[in-house]
């Protein structure tokens, strides 16, 4: 018996994957460009936008006789025991390959924006965390494991991580954003992209691109960004998370620029993606984007209509379920309205990444081949360390923190006792179980509250809620307040409820109007510290929140960002000092409801003027972060502050300990051009690093600044390297100026390519 080629894995995956297609009908070819999702809700409790509207029942032994391209959300629809969800997943698998001609299976992809979107798995903190962070290298241990874990359960891609750059903190989705500048999305994002692949899973950049840039933080409003914006601010972390991370997919964002959805644009998704920077991956849909070309953008007139535009602009999938890619397309391929050119050209490359995930081999096995356990001690480990580095220090004035061992503590809010508290939309039991609630967590997520006690054995620690989240009933304030009376220090622990669609105060589709505190926490906040009894402030959210209204008043300032399954003992080590904070603003804190929106990305007619009554400017900047320890910045020295525009640049400092405990500090590289062809951000980041330090221990970092790291698009829409005086700022944060080296580019304008230097390189060494 002879073996298809296809089948041959001593064959390169393209004579393969052409042998295949050869051999397989339209309807076969057009298959494996659509997934199906079964039981998804329809009753208008969904997780996905006009769910309700969009889901659609299929005959599963029809559609599968044909080929399968994808399984959407096998574990993440609803509860499952991930044992027996992996086993039911393999038998999905046996039948497809079973009922086509040719047994090829399907690929199997879940969520995993801040763990597997799965019941049991751990939840570790969302990704504004993980910038916080400022630790690629962790955030690269993490996608790693989360990796395993799918591959184990039979997942092959991951739909993460979001890339979207934070252009407005009123959105809904800033949690799942890993800050508001493009170099630490793209370093962190390209580290957790690494990791992911590591493990065999294909990741999937998402939302590409300018979905965080819609119009008045409304979710899949209009985008508004200019040409200069979106190439220098948008699209930057997408190209290193290609270029240094990896990935082999992309998904094409829900919104549209100036009047081109991104699902319908072949500029975005063939010329740029593919021709451009070299993409040879596949563009799959955002759940339903196909069918909104239709329904929301208006800018297709049927369902075929809106495959053809889809297809012709380079998505590859649709995703989560066929709507534009099943009957509709195949009529029009046989009408000659759609080429069948299109067809083969999207198969080809869905094939040639089964291929590369071994779905063609001939001993493809679906069945897990051990035990299954997501949430072992090693993950939650790491889940712990990230939270523990992610936690920010905002102030500490007067030394409050750490807490007195045998303090009286009154632990106040709404988020205290709430195991919730610590996670994001995207984690399982905040994504799919308040549709079932009569299921258990699945995992420990120990509240701030308990974790306290945990901490402070030998402290009296009592508790009030004081009032909910986001409703306006103040009953139970007073209660709040005569625990606070009682007590040394008050904590007051408030924030977010993550939630879907309007159903959270953070979360998908759950964007606000303005950065004031939700619901009546700020009227909470005011008649605790009106007790004369020291507060500090804990805030558990998915976004930043105005905080000037309080500033001076508070003892101290603690930020987490949904920290995950294990932040309540992170946050209440921080609290006793157990915890060294080292996490650092991905996010400005500003210091006003009003007079946004703002990022620390701004020309200078974006900064404080007198030209307008209102500041921008933040109460806690951009990389902002305090400590338990002190730290020194001296030996600066910079090499010769002429070169090129094709030239390098280095510069160093050492970084020394000088406190009694062990301690991280951040040093930050930040570049302010002068006089530039177009306006310029006064400041942006170009360069990180984070140093971990023993009481009394010194270390020397160096940065080496590359000319094209001062690049930027010019009036043409050409990324250039300009000759002319630059300043490269070593800093604490983008407002804390330690050191500056002034240097001078000369020579002629450059036009990098696409290979131009994305990163900054830096070096660390231990002096004796």
């Amino acid at each position: 018996m002879t073996t298809a080629s296809w089948r041959d894995p001593a064959l390169p995956a393209a004579a393969r994957v052409d042998d295949l297609l050869s051999r397989m009908t339209l309807q076969e070819k057009t298959a494996q460009l659509y997934g199906v999702w079964v039981g998804a809700a329809t009753d208008g409790d969904g997780v996905a936008p006009l769910q309700s509207e969009m889901a659609a029942d299929h005959d599963w032994d029809e559609l599968i006789g044909h080929g399968l391209g994808q399984l959407t959300r096998s574990f993440g629809t609803a509860p499952v025991d991930p044992a027996l969800g992996a086993q039911a997943l393999a038998r999905a698998q046996r039948r497809i390959m079973a009922a086509g001609r040719f047994g090829v299976p399907a690929v199997a992809h879940e969520e995993c924006l801040a763990g597997f979107t799965t019941w049991g798995a751990t939840a570790y903190p969302v990704p504004l965390a993980w910038g916080a962070s400022f630790d690629p290298p962790l955030v690269e241990e993490m996608g790693r494991r989360i990796g395993q874990d799918l591959r184990a359960a039979g997942v092959h891609q991951g739909l993460a991580p979001v890339l979207d750059v934070v252009r407005d903190p009123r959105w809904g989705r800033v949690e799942e954003t890993i800050g508001e500048d493009p170099y630490l999305v793209g370093t962190v994002g390209a580290a957790y992209v690494r990791g992911l692949e590591s493990a065999g899973v294909v990741a999937t950049l998402k939302h590409f691109a300018g979905y965080a840039s819609s119009a008045g933080a409304r979710n899949l409003a209009p985008v508004r960004a200019g040409v200069r914006e979106f190439a220098d601010v948008t699209l930057v972390p997408f190209e290193m998370a290609l270029r240094e991370g990896g990935a082999r997919s992309v998904m094409a964002a829900y919104t549209e620029t100036d009047g081109v959805p991104a699902s319908a644009d072949p500029g975005l998704l063939t010329e740029l993606l593919r021709q451009r920077w070299g993409f040879t991956g596949t563009v799959v849909a955002d759940y339903f984007g196909i069918g909104f070309l239709q329904s929301l953008h208006r800018v297709a007139g049927s369902p075929a209509e809106a495959a053809h535009a889809a297809l012709n602009a380079g998505i590859d999938v649709e995703l989560p379920t066929l709507k534009c890619y099943g009957t509709p397309l195949l009529d029009a391929v046989r009408d000659g309205t759609v080429p069948e050119e299109l067809i083969d050209r999207a198969a080809r490359r869905v094939l040639l990444q089964k291929c590369e995930l071994g779905l063609l081999d001939e001993d493809f096995a679906p069945e897990p081949t051990g035990p299954i356990d997501l949430d072992p001690p090693a993950n939650r480990d790491l889940a712990r360390r990230l939270a523990e580095e992610s936690a920010v220090l905002l102030d500490n004035p007067d030394a409050l923190l750490p807490l007195s061992p045998d303090a009286r503590i009154a632990v106040v809010g709404p988020r205290a006792a709430d195991a919730l508290a610590m996670l994001g939309c995207y984690s399982f039991p905040s994504h799919v179980l308040p549709r079932h609630p009569e299921v258990p967590l699945g995992i420990d997520i120990p509240p701030l509250l308990d974790a306290v006690r945990a901490e402070l054995p030998d402290a009296k620690v009592t508790f009030a809620e004081g009032c909910g989240v986001s409703d306006p009933d103040r009953a139970g304030i007073a209660e709040a307040v005569a625990r606070a009376s009682e007590a040394d220090v008050c904590v007051a622990v408030l924030g977010d409820r993550a939630g879907l669609f309007g159903r959270g105060t953070s979360g998908e589709g759950c964007d606000v109007t303005d950065l004031r505190l939700p619901g009546v926490q700020g009227e909470l906040l005011d008649a605790l510290l009106a007790t004369g009894v020291p507060v500090v402030l804990v805030l558990l959210t998915g976004r930043p929140y105005a905080l000037g209204r309080w500033h001076g008043r508070l003892g101290a300032v603690v930020q987490a960002f949904f920290p995950g399954e294990e932040g309540g003992p992170a946050v209440a080590g921080v609290l006793s000092g157990r915890v060294n904070p080292s996490g650092r603003l991905p996010v400005s804190v500003p210091r006003l409801p009003g007079g946004q929106p703002w990022t620390y990305l701004q020309p200078p007619l974006g900064l404080a003027g007198e030209v307008s009554n209102l500041d921008p400017t933040p109460l806690y900047p951009f990389g902002h972060g305090r400590s338990y320890t002190t730290f020194t910045w001296d030996g600066f020295e910079g090499t010769e502050p002429r070169i090129g525009t094709d030239g390098s640049y280095e510069l160093a400092l050492t970084v020394r300990n000088t406190g009694g405990r062990a301690g991280a500090e951040v040093v930050q590289l930040y570049l302010h051009d002068p006089v530039a062809s177009v306006t310029r951000p006064d400041v942006r980041l170009i360069g990180y690093r984070r140093l971990d330090l023993d009481p009394g221990e010194a270390a020397r970092v160096s940065f080496r600044f590359h000319a094209e790291l001062s690049a930027f698009t010019d009036r043409t829409g050409t990324r250039v390297v300009e000759p002319g005086a630059l300043e490269l700022r070593l800093a604490a944060s983008s407002a804390d100026v330690r050191h500056t080296a002034r240097l001078e580019l000369t020579g002629p304008v450059r036009r990098p390519g696409t290979d131009r230097r994305l990163w900054c390189e830096t070096e660390v060494s231990r002096p004796r």
